[in-house]
């Protein structure tokens, strides 16, 4: 394949590559193992170079980078599934996965979320999204993303309350805290 690009053309995606690299590593690494999140950034640049001509300019492309990360990172789950089944069938041992997520309730929770519900928190939560930014990145209407927010917020709090009422159970023992014996 020959590439044209020109030399405006270059540097107006080394301005991009700057300018917004650590933001895609950094949503990477959130959302994948760590091993993993260089190569799904890179691999969401090199999108954008091929895409540049269809590419959104200004404020509309960090939350178009942030769809393309997406799809490269749901795109590299599907194949690792797919060489987990090919390893099971072939009856060899998978190797360890290096994603090690911090031991927090709130982590537990957001894992237990539907992976629309998860992603619409994440990109206003942690990336910094506006509504019409994140509903852009998922590639839905913006009211159709407020409604997820909603809804995936309501389903947060329930499940974290579950865990909340879980673990009172669970270290409440009999015969403490002033109960009569």
């Amino acid at each position: 394949m020959v590439d044209t690009a020109d030399d405006n053309e270059r540097r107006a995606f080394e301005r991009l590559w700057d300018e917004n690299h650590p933001r895609v590593l950094a949503y990477a690494r959130r959302r994948a193992p760590t091993s993993e999140a260089d190569d799904i950034a890179a691999d969401t640049f090199l999108v954008a170079w091929r895409r540049r001509a269809q590419m959104p300019q200004d404020d509309e492309a960090v939350p178009w980078l942030y769809g393309v990360a997406r799809k490269v990172a749901a795109d590299r789950r599907r194949s690792g599934a797919r060489q987990e089944r090919l390893v099971d069938a072939l009856g060899a041992e998978p190797g360890l996965r290096a994603d090690e997520a911090a031991d927090s309730g709130l982590l537990e929770a957001l894992a237990e979320l539907g992976e629309k519900d998860r992603e619409a928190l994440l990109l206003i939560a942690w990336e910094g999204l506006s509504s019409r930014q994140a509903a852009l990145a998922m590639s839905v209407s913006e009211v159709a993303f407020r409604v997820r927010v909603h809804r995936a917020r309501r389903r947060l709090a329930s499940l974290m309350e579950a865990r909340r009422a879980y673990e009172e159970r669970a270290y409440r023992r009999p015969g403490l805290e002033g109960e009569n014996q």
